[in-house]
């Protein structure tokens, strides 16, 4: 049997003809970066894709959650969830702000509206959720809680590149969104991330602060950062554009697979579909029960690895557990019981467009053949 490596994911790339062709026009033109006429095109492209009405790209996708902090002028303390990636909550460290975690729903993985309320104190300033896995949040709740409080909503929709409701991108709730076009996503710039508000006149702001402030070539608005993207990494993604459909339908064809093959495994769970929901298929985490399955999820996750079947513990472990943040109050294992529980039992295997039905089938193997 073929015993090739098995990636956890694999990078969406532009054809390499079309690519040296794009690089020739740059080359010409001699423009590389500073707001060139394909960081231009790649907006304009990306905000019709989306259904959003503006959008600011940055040059990767832990920059927008930190400018987007700055340019609301959250301070204090923000809710957030334990279950992400570090850089949702190293944004709000890098700006001065305390962190505070509240469990997450055990049916999504996205934090609990219900533990919102009673973590807001005097010095909340904002609520900071995360599109985990790409699976939305209760944006609702969540903005009547942030509406009845007076709160600022930033979504970390890192993992949610194309998801919708009912039509509608979820990219539009809260106050601003943020994007990550990282390798590992659906959708890559190589590194790479966007912003998007609801106003011209925030994306005006954006667009000065991600570039050191500046208005004009003598003005500067406010303490800015240099977060831009540069030309190269535009025309990559203008390409990677016209492909990311068919790669997100492969991507729901493995996850077809996959359900219909672990459905009735002892001790193996995972989440379906949400009604109305266009998913983008970015990650298929499943959760082992040990005491059903017969084996911990670390016994599966390193045979799994001894196969060349490269699973990722994804999150795990949980922000909380990390050295910066333990110490919070809100840090403490026992306010955040269904997170931990999510962590110490989370597999993600691997998702992409390039996986072939042997690939999928090995995988599964590596599961159901204990």
């Amino acid at each position: 049997m073929d015993n090739k490596l098995i990636t956890v994911t694999s990078p969406l790339l532009p054809n390499l003809d079309d690519f040296n062709e794009m690089l020739k026009q740059i080359w010409e033109s001699k423009w590389i970066t500073n707001n060139g006429s394909f960081h231009k095109q790649l907006e304009k492209e990306l905000a019709a894709y989306l259904k959003v009405p503006y959008i600011s790209l940055f040059t990767n996708g832990t920059l927008p959650l930190i400018t987007a902090l700055q340019a609301l002028r959250i301070t204090g303390e923000v809710i957030t969830t334990p279950y992400s990636f570090v850089a949702t909550t190293h944004a709000l460290w890098w700006n001065g702000i305390k962190p505070v975690f509240v469990d997450i729903d055990p049916c999504t993985g996205n934090i609990d509206p219900d533990r919102i309320e009673a973590a807001i104190t005097p010095k909340t300033t904002a609520i900071m959720p995360v599109h985990v896995y790409g699976k939305p949040c209760d944006t609702k709740r969540i903005q009547e809680i942030a509406d009845n409080y007076g709160l600022k909503v930033i979504y970390d929709a890192a993992h949610a590149f194309g998801v919708e409701v009912n039509g509608e991108s979820i990219l539009n709730a809260g106050d601003m969104s943020t994007l990550s076009f990282h390798a590992t996503k659906v959708y890559n710039t190589i590194e790479g991330g966007a912003m998007v508000m609801q106003d011209e006149r925030t994306k005006k702001r954006i667009d000065y602060l991600k570039n050191f402030g500046f208005a004009n070539e003598v003005t500067v608005v406010g303490p800015g950062i240099n977060s831009k993207m540069d030309e190269i990494r535009s025309v990559y993604g203008l390409l990677n554009l016209k492909q990311v459909d068919a790669a997100i339908e492969a991507r729901h064809q493995v996850a077809i697979k996959y359900r219909k093959a672990l459905r009735n495994v002892e001790g193996i769970t995972f989440f379906d579909d949400m009604p109305g929901v266009r998913h983008n298929y970015s990650y298929f985490p499943i959760f082992v029960d040990e005491k059903k399955y017969g084996m911990s999820r670390d016994e599966l996750y390193f045979k799994m690895k001894d196969q060349n079947v490269l699973g990722r513990r994804y999150f795990y472990p949980l922000i909380s557990e990390f050295s910066t943040y333990r110490g919070l109050e809100s840090a403490k294992p026992e306010n955040l019981p269904e997170a931990h529980k999510m962590a110490n039992t989370v597999i993600c295997l691997p998702m992409h467009h390039a996986l072939t039905d042997d690939d999928v089938t090995r995988i599964i193997n590596t599961i159901i053949q204990k």
